[in-house]
């Protein structure tokens, strides 16, 4: 894959999306596992209690691990390891891993907990699911729950047909790893499965959220990524939105990311202008250098404002507002 085809942090998505969605992806991988749960009452991410057993550095691998405390049916506290292999490449020591993090989580807290791996790589003989040792006086056999995403190339009507945000996150993954070399394809499959989120009538939150993960995922290089955000952008003025593009929205979130990751002011001011533009039309140089005079905590105010300007005048004003005119 080109450099240009590379995106930071790409766990971050996967941890987004299960956070966004938990109790759909429960019951979307391991359903007898989500039969046990009491969905009635809240569960929290154990964020602070996962770093604290994840001591060592993973190597330069990728992991998205979420630890998650939940209630069962009958009134019992259970702990839930969720982990998502995101590298390409099997690893040798990943069961002995999983073992260790579970039995981490007992030393430390107490608490036993129900380990699930998600296995997003390509080597279909590769299925961990258990670390085990026998000596004669001695033994341990850990098994642990694991779902494998190439599995569902041939379910992929189901897929279709649900309506499990899940589906969607499959179907993507999915589309990515067959499109690696044929990048129109890419483009074209991505413009599919958003569209299929209207279709499916989601609210703009979940298309968003869907949408994120869809885009973050299936990259594409820049000339296509051009072409694919005219198209969706046409798509949606066709469907006659009331608010603002997803894509817009998206593409600016996304855009302020990966300019604070830079940490340019610079950045963060051609952002916001060429959203602007887009938005209002042509700015007068004296409004441009007032933008330029903003400082980063104002620019990110603006740019998010922005997303719901109709005409030059809702700049203006807030400009004014903001003691910058």
């Amino acid at each position: 894959m080109t450099e240009e085809l590379q995106r930071v942090d790409n766990d971050s998505p996967w941890k987004e999306i299960l956070e966004a969605y938990f109790p759909q992806a429960m019951h979307f991988f391991f359903p007898q596992t989500a039969a046990l749960i009491d969905w009635e009452r809240p569960y929290e991410f154990l964020d602070k209690e996962f770093q604290q057993i994840a001591r060592e550095a993973e190597l330069g691998r990728r992991y998205a691990d979420k630890l998650v405390k939940v209630w069962q049916l009958q009134g019992e506290e259970i702990w839930l390891l969720i982990h998502v292999e995101i590298q390409a490449t099997p690893e040798d020591n990943f069961a002995q891993r999983m073992f260790s993090y579970n039995l981490r989580i007992f030393d430390k807290f107490a608490k036993p907990a129900i380990s699930l791996a998600i296995l997003c790589d390509a080597d279909l003989k590769w299925r961990p699911n258990q670390y085990s040792y026998n000596y004669p006086d001695c033994r341990l056999h850990f098994r642990f729950g694991t779902v494998k995403l190439l599995d569902y190339q041939n379910r992929w009507s189901e897929l279709q047909d649900s309506d499990n945000p899940f589906a969607t996150v499959v179907m993507a993954h999915l589309k990515t790893q067959q499109t690696t070399k044929q990048l129109l394809e890419r483009k074209v499959w991505k413009f599919s499965l958003i569209r299929r989120l209207y279709e499916q009538g989601l609210q703009e939150r979940e298309i968003r959220n869907l949408y994120r993960f869809i885009d973050w995922v299936m990259i594409l290089p820049k000339g296509l990524e051009a072409e694919f955000w005219q198209e969706f952008k046409q798509f949606e003025q066709e469907l006659r939105m009331s608010y603002i593009t997803t894509g817009e929205r998206i593409g600016y979130e996304r855009g302020k990311e990966e300019g604070k990751l830079e940490g340019k002011l610079e950045g963060e001011q051609a952002l916001v202008l060429r959203l602007l533009q887009k938005r209002v039309g042509d700015l007068p140089q004296e409004v441009q250098q007032q933008i330029h005079s903003l400082s980063l905590e104002q620019l990110e105010a603006l740019g998010e404002a922005l997303l719901d300007f109709k005409a030059i005048a809702d700049l203006l004003n807030w400009l004014q507002t903001n003691h910058k005119i």
